[in-house]
């Protein structure tokens, strides 16, 4: 097989610029929610998933459609509930009286961008079923693995404010996540602009009407993690980003710490944060940049400090504040 020439192989400045494209795209649907559009790009970069945080009618979902059609990719939304069962999610045997055999019937899970919505209404057994295709990439039904299609990223959502009939996900699953993003209630120069779109016709069901296009593909992406893999990381940085994560095991306000595998997923965030912005090694800068949405969700504070008012973000700036950054 002979090499790829330069024309058939996409440059990193190339594939920069289309997923740049996508705050332009995605802002034709969603206003000023451009922190978590960052945040779902560097997921998919580093082949992570996400946990979106806000109260309900902040345009998650719209979100995640918008993205998804900016992308060019296929999505499906699971309302997650009480009684929603393991099966509904990954799929199960079912059988054709025609054939007189089972055959798989695939469930909402293989797709490229899972929405997840409300996953702590649903209880741990049907939460779990979600470990083995974030972790793997893969779900097994009758002992047969079906892989999912790549690329695959499952956006969590879940209500900060309401919990009664809810299981909180488990610190084992929190893990498995790449970031928690907060999706906060708009300026009112923004929320002005959502009503000026509604007025005039924009119907957030139809994204074809409302502009959104296509402007970037599993190739450009596919480019892209390859550029992301090829960022330098010095000796220094690493050694910030480790000191950053034992800060945290030593911080008297918390009674968990990030594991090496939050410190390895700081630097995977960090790396794809320094491509978006146009270098090829990372700063402290960018540890810097990503470590709340990284770590946040990693950490668990002492029941005492969360009395007193104390945020995970408060306690993370503050062990930012403190830990010397290498010159």
């Amino acid at each position: 097989m002979s090499a790829p020439t330069p024309e058939t192989v996409m440059s990193s400045d190339s594939a920069r610029a289309s997923l740049e494209a996508l705050r332009t795209e995605i802002g034709k649907a969603v206003v000023g929610q451009d922190p978590a559009v960052t945040g779902l790009v560097v997921a998919l970069l580093c082949k992570g998933h996400v946990l979106l945080e806000g109260v309900p009618g902040v345009a998650k979902t719209l979100l995640v459609r918008a993205l998804a059609a900016a992308l060019e990719l296929d999505t499906k939304r699971v309302q997650f509930t009480p009684d929603l069962m393991p099966s509904d999610i990954t799929g199960s045997l079912v059988y054709d009286a025609r054939t007189a055999e089972f055959s798989f019937q695939p469930g909402p899970v293989f797709t490229h961008l899972l929405l997840a919505d409300e996953i702590n209404r649903t209880p741990p057994k049907t939460q779990s079923s979600l470990l083995e295709a974030m972790e793997e990439r893969q779900v097994t039904v009758d002992g047969t693995p079906r892989p999912l299609p790549e690329p695959f990223l499952v956006a969590a959502t879940q209500n900060p404010v309401e919990y009664e009939g809810t299981y909180p996900l488990p610190e084992a699953q929190l893990d498995r996540f790449l970031l928690k993003l907060t999706v906060p209630l708009p300026s009112r120069e923004n929320e002005i602009d959502v009503l000026t779109r509604h007025a005039q016709g924009f119907d957030p069901r139809d994204l074809k009407a409302a502009g959104v296009r296509p402007v970037a593909g599993v190739a450009e992406l596919q480019a892209a993690r390859e550029a992301v893999a090829k960022v330098t990381v010095s000796a220094e940085i690493a050694g910030y980003v480790v000191d950053i994560c034992r800060a945290t095991r030593e911080s008297p306000s918390l009674t968990l710490g990030v594991s090496p595998r939050g410190a390895t997923a700081l630097l995977s965030t960090a790396r794809a944060w320094a491509w978006l912005t146009g270098r090829d090694y990372v700063t402290p800068d960018d540890v810097k940049a990503l470590a709340l949405p990284t770590l946040r969700h990693r950490v668990q504070l002492r029941p005492e400090a969360e009395m007193e008012g104390v945020t995970s973000d408060s306690v993370l700036q503050s062990i930012l504040a403190h830990v010397p950054v290498p010159r």
